[in-house]
């Protein structure tokens, strides 16, 4: 009942972002979605969903169908390449991946009966989940620009002064590595549903053996946090400093709408407070910053890894916050936003596994209180916290750190006490 009442959710929220889409003359998530089994596929995760799928598979029903996912793709790609369709910014492969999947769920309905029906059809949707969570994101992008013409930086830009307006620094620091280090942070700040495929690939790795999934695991978390966040979006939309105070991330685009062109060389000054009008194509996306909160999640559940994806996960986290700031895409205090956000989901799922007990009530509650009195003090109390840097950026961070301590001790609560194991009795020696 569970996957069947989050199935019509989430059909119900494609249907919602395809009138919307189609109300700005844009093709929605599901036009995307159908267009992606015949025409050349927008850059997505789409063999990273069939990479998810196929842990429900033996390694042979694995090899059959990435065997098959490759070679439907060579051949849509050889057809476009005989019809002269000209394929560029990574919109090549693809299709695959998609028909298998599809595939997949007729054989389930068709061939399968009882559990392996069931765990097949889980496996197919959360293939196409991740893909569909994809397509959503662009469409939700899209409604945040149309439906905002104007954004709340000014507001956030001086909140941001209580923590030493972190974006121009980083922005600076990342100036002077050259372009090794921008390259690098590029990769991480693109890769990250890499990364997050990878660590839930090690989590869902026993399924084929065990025939069921485990509890709780990333993709219900990143799942989430992609469906939740934009919500946010359209309450406090966003641009952030390279595009409210630099040149956009073009380098020229952003100058005619900027406030002023100043990152990340002068950080801005405390002015009259306002909404500024800005173009209706740049997604209001800042608040609160997603990306950290994906990393976060990354970090939290690669931690019961092994010590290589233990230490990944640590350096995608840090190397994210980085390219947050480093690129000018976030300010500081979307990035503490972003952690008591992905910390408040997690502990959510967590206590719904659980049925809700006390300690579980009491860290949702906590982590919810928190961030809305965050978003509340950057809308109606910016001046304050600028003004009095040293009081409210130190309590600032206090209140992120709560929620993270609050999560520790509480999922520490959760975790099974380890019994030591008593020791056989010695026997008296033989006489």
């Amino acid at each position: 009942m569970l996957w069947a009442a989050a199935a019509l959710a989430a059909l119900g929220l494609l249907v919602a972002l395809e009138v919307a889409a189609r109300h700005y003359g844009q093709p929605g998530p599901i036009t995307d979605q159908l267009n992606g089994m015949v025409f050349a596929p927008k850059p997505g995760p789409l063999y990273g969903g069939l990479a998810l799928m196929m842990v429900v598979l033996t390694w042979r029903q694995r090899f059959i169908a990435a065997g098959v996912a490759i070679g439907i793709d060579i051949v849509f790609v050889l057809v476009r390449w005989a019809a002269g369709v000209k394929m560029t910014d990574g919109h090549t492969f693809g299709n695959g991946a998609l028909w298998v999947m599809l595939g997949c769920a007729v054989i389930a309905v068709t061939r399968r009966t009882g559990a392996e029906r069931v765990l097949l059809l889980k496996g197919v949707g959360l293939g196409l989940l991740l893909v569909a969570g994809r397509k959503t994101g662009d469409t939700w992008l899209l409604v945040t620009a149309k439906a905002h013409p104007t954004v709340l930086d000014p507001y956030v830009a001086t909140a941001d002064h209580a923590l030493g307006n972190p974006s121009w620094l980083a922005g600076r620091l990342l100036e002077a590595t050259g372009p090794i280090g921008t390259h690098l942070l590029a990769v991480v700040y693109a890769q990250l549903a890499v990364a997050a495929i990878v660590v839930a690939l090690y989590q869902l790795r026993n399924v084929a053996a065990e025939r069921r999934f485990p509890r709780h695991h990333l993709v219900r978390t990143f799942l989430l946090i992609g469906l939740l966040g934009p919500a946010v979006y359209m309450i406090f939309p966003v641009v952030g400093p390279v595009f409210a105070y630099g040149p956009g991330a073009s380098g020229t685009g952003g100058v005619q709408w900027a406030v002023a062109n100043l990152w990340p060389h002068t950080p801005p000054q405390i002015t009259a407070l306002h909404p500024v009008p800005y173009d209706d194509l740049t997604p209001r996306n800042c608040m609160p910053s997603l990306h950290t909160a994906w990393a976060t999640a990354i970090f939290i559940h690669s931690r019961k890894g092994p010590r290589l994806l233990r230490h990944a996960g640590a350096f995608w986290l840090v190397a994210t916050l980085c390219a947050t700031l480093g690129f000018g895409y976030h300010y500081g205090v979307d990035l503490v936003a972003g952690v008591v956000f992905a910390l408040t989901v997690e502990g959510g799922l967590r206590a719904f596994d659980r049925g809700w007990d006390r300690p579980g009530i009491g860290l949702v509650a906590h982590g919810a209180t928190v961030f809305t009195a965050l978003l509340l003090s950057y809308r109606f109390l910016p001046r304050e916290l600028a003004g009095h840097a040293a009081l409210f950026g130190p309590l600032l961070l206090l209140a992120m750190g709560s929620v993270i301590y609050g999560y520790v001790r509480t999922t520490r609560l959760w975790e099974p006490a380890a019994v030591p194991v008593r020791q056989p009795e010695p026997q008296p020696e033989p006489v």
